[in-house]
């Protein structure tokens, strides 16, 4: 059964405490969503009050997308670009699918209802994101449209010794 999705939703507690569960366990699954496992829903608390606060301010958007059980199951945050020459092309962050629905093509859902929102956004003619080398999500992204434009060698370090690719991706929304 596919997700519902929605953009903008109305933060209440119970999709505040879904993203953080969502986050939580995408993260100690092994995801590159900012974090390195182990995390509790304490240790994301403080980045997603700083999403929210983006949002309340118009900086950034939200897609959320809800399973059968109407749990939150993927998540997505087109962020506005505050550098006045680049204001043509927005962030994609926080990409998330629940583990438990893995393998079922909710990412592609996903970033085709992120690229559908960016396309409401006044002036945006792009969607650029950085992903984390190593893990395949280059290869993912391309098959939905994404081109690698940049590489920072080891620019992300997940534990001593083991440094990661920082890898830019781009669509371009004309």
């Amino acid at each position: 059964m596919p997700l519902t999705f929605t953009p903008d939703p109305d933060i209440t507690p119970t999709l505040r405490d879904g993203i953080l569960d969502l986050w939580t366990d995408v993260t100690n699954a092994g995801g590159a969503v900012g974090f390195v496992a182990p995390v509790t829903r304490e240790d994301i608390r403080p980045a997603l009050l700083r999403q929210f606060t983006d949002m309340a301010e118009g900086r950034s958007r939200l897609v959320v997308g809800h399973d059968e059980d109407a749990r939150v199951a993927a998540t997505a945050f087109l962020t506005r670009n505050t550098h006045p020459l680049m204001t043509h092309w927005v962030w994609l962050y926080t990409v998330m699918v629940h583990p438990r629905h893995q393998g079922k093509g909710y990412g592609r859902d996903l970033l085709a209802e992120a690229e559908r929102a960016a396309r409401t956004m006044e002036g945006v003619e792009a969607i650029r994101l950085g992903c984390r080398g190593g893990l395949g999500l280059e290869r993912f992204y391309a098959s939905c449209g994404y081109k690698e434009v940049g590489r920072v060698p080891d620019a992300i370090r997940v534990a001593p010794g083991d440094d990661r690719d920082d890898v830019i991706m781009l669509l371009t929304l004309s």
